[in-house]
């Protein structure tokens, strides 16, 4: 298993300054090392960029746009491009602001799926609640968001979607799907992601044992246009 060649990547901006100590920390506490790791800044200037390489990070300067998931989708296909072209196996997309369990990567390579996102949380609008980003068919739904006392321990699920914050996902998946999102449309590029890959007959499975800390309160959203 410990074969498998891996980037670890995600898109970035100077937005997400203030988790860069524990994203970086937690990557380096990763027990699976046959990983690289890339980010793409898509930050307006270069502050940021050169933040990261002085800080050692691989980085790659992104274009940008002003909408956030212009900016996002572009990084993540650039991230995707770097992935087939340097032969990586999987790509394991892994969000600034989130810091996976040190065992995670064995766990997810374990099950052997194209797709697999381990299980993380944000807080709805009410600041309060937490909140599956973890979507299942559901009683004849098509898509039912799991509440944090229905997601079950230490299971192995198939999911409708899944938020890119912690995804495992074969070469084979990139290879044939782009990230994009529909413009005018409220989801972001995870749902349109999760649609594409089980159009192209992929499955999403999330593992609900592998819980990750989401570092969500440096975020100020009201200043950033989506």
């Amino acid at each position: 298993m410990n074969n498998q060649k891996i980037l670890i990547g995600c898109p970035t901006s100077q937005h997400k300054e203030y988790s860069i100590k524990e994203y970086l920390e937690g990557v380096e506490n990763l027990t699976y090392k046959n990983f690289d790791l890339v980010l793409v800044d898509n930050s307006e200037d270069e502050t940021y960029f050169n933040k990261l390489k002085i800080l050692g990070v691989n980085v790659i300067k992104g274009k940008y746009f002003e909408s956030a998931k212009d900016r996002v989708v572009h990084s993540r296909n650039i991230l995707r491009k770097y992935c087939l072209d340097n032969n990586y196996d999987y790509l394991l997309s892994l969000e600034q602001d989130v810091v996976p369990p040190k065992d995670a990567i064995e766990r997810l390579l374990k099950h052997d799926k194209d797709i697999t996102g381990g299980l993380y949380f944000y807080l709805g609008d009410d600041k309060k609640t937490l909140l599956p980003m973890l979507w299942v068919h559901y009683q004849g739904e098509y898509a039912k968001r799991l509440m944090i006392h229905e997601v079950p321990e230490n299971e192995l699920i198939e999911a409708i979607t899944c938020g890119l914050g912690c995804v495992l996902i074969k070469r084979e998946v990139l290879e044939k799907i782009e990230f994009r999102h529909v413009k005018n449309e409220e989801p972001w590029d995870d749902l349109w992601f999760c649609e594409d890959a089980r159009e192209k007959g992929f499955k999403v499975y999330v593992d609900t044992g592998v819980r990750c800390k989401h570092y969500v309160n440096g975020m100020d959203w009201s200043k950033i246009k989506k």
